[in-house]
């Protein structure tokens, strides 16, 4: 592992590209964490005796291996949310100032091509952030000017806007925005990836910004190791289809519960919701479990999904079923 502080802007602008892993947990920042990053911001450039302000860590591995003409993408451990945060205020800014340069270094041209886009890339290495299916679509096209996607990300779209109504209300005054997010900085943290355990080192970053729920845990524990091909497998065959089930709301507050549920059928013990993780991974490391492998487990969480589905959040077609679900939940 080695960590290193730079300034939050220099980071985005010498690395290649940020890609989120399907594995992670989707973009959850609210208007309560927007509106402390961007307190800060105004804050930190409001006062010149203010030099810095520390936002957090940035963990990432590279996907592959670099070589002088190409450099491979940094595939992010920790730091989504600061990440996404910032990209989305930094393209807000750079609609709001228009034709004009509140600082040297800050015209719409050049926050777009130092920060937000690669401009001599092509396809989807044009952008320096990549985010995971739900909210990939979403960011791209606010950063690229392209139409959005028919089912947009909910936290993405609404945390644009508010930054964009943020500015708006500054009314032209954008020096202390541009002058706060010039003193960002950040612990840059690049890990071995034949020394280092992702997965461990992800368990102990979580002081952060918002504390990942115990279905975000379970969800990098089962996919983070294993190979990317068999890892985007069984995310596209089976824990998509999940997130999709719950939807984008309730799978941040269902989720656990259902996972609760599902190692209590599983295991005849029912854990504490704040324990459901360490459960899970005791279940996945029993004899029976593990001898099995990965893929029937996942699979099998697919099923008793979509059974908590039908039965909880009201997603049972069979109009019987679903009426004698509204009964018992009455």
């Amino acid at each position: 592992m080695k960590a290193t502080e730079a300034k939050f802007l220099d980071f985005l602008m010498k690395s290649p590209q940020f890609v989120i892993p399907i594995y992670q947990r989707t973009y959850s920042w609210s208007e309560k964490e927007c509106r402390q990053l961007w307190d800060d911001v105004i804050r930190t450039g409001s006062d010149d005796r203010i030099s810095v302000h520390f936002v957090g860590s940035i963990v990432y591995i590279e996907q592959g291996l670099s070589q002088v003409t190409h450099k491979s993408p940094l595939l992010v451990i920790d730091g989504q949310q600061r990440l996404t945060t910032v990209t989305l205020l930094l393209a807000a800014l750079a609609k709001a100032v228009g034709e004009d340069e509140p600082m040297e270094g800050f015209s719409a041209e050049m926050l777009r091509g130092y920060y937000l886009m690669n401009p001599l890339e092509r396809g989807e290495r044009k952008y320096k952030l990549l985010l995971s299916q739900t909210d990939k679509d979403t960011l791209t096209a606010l950063v690229g000017s392209l139409e959005p996607p028919q089912e947009p990300s909910l936290r993405i779209t609404q945390n644009f806007g508010l930054f964009a109504e943020w500015l708006k209300g500054r009314k032209g005054d954008l020096l202390a925005v541009c002058k706060g997010l010039a003193k960002l900085v950040v612990v840059d943290i690049a890990l071995n990836r034949d020394q280092d355990n992702p997965q461990l080192i992800f368990e102990s970053m979580n002081s952060t910004g918002k504390e990942l729920s115990q279905a975000d845990l379970i969800r990098n524990y089962v996919l983070m190791g294993l190979e990317p091909d068999l890892q985007t497998r069984l995310y596209e065959q089976f824990w998509r289809p999940m997130e999709i089930d719950f939807g984008q709301e309730a799978y941040g507050t269902h989720f656990d519960a259902f996972m609760r549920h599902y190692l209590s059928v599983k295991t005849g013990a029912i854990p504490r919701i704040d324990e459901v993780y360490e459960a899970f991974k005791d279940h996945a490391r029993s004899p029976n479990t593990a001898a099995a492998g990965v893929e029937p487990l996942v699979k099998d969480i697919r099923v008793y999904a979509r059974y908590f589905c039908a039965m909880a959040l009201g997603a049972e077609h069979d109009a019987d079923l679903h009426n004698a679900f509204l009964d018992r939940a009455n």
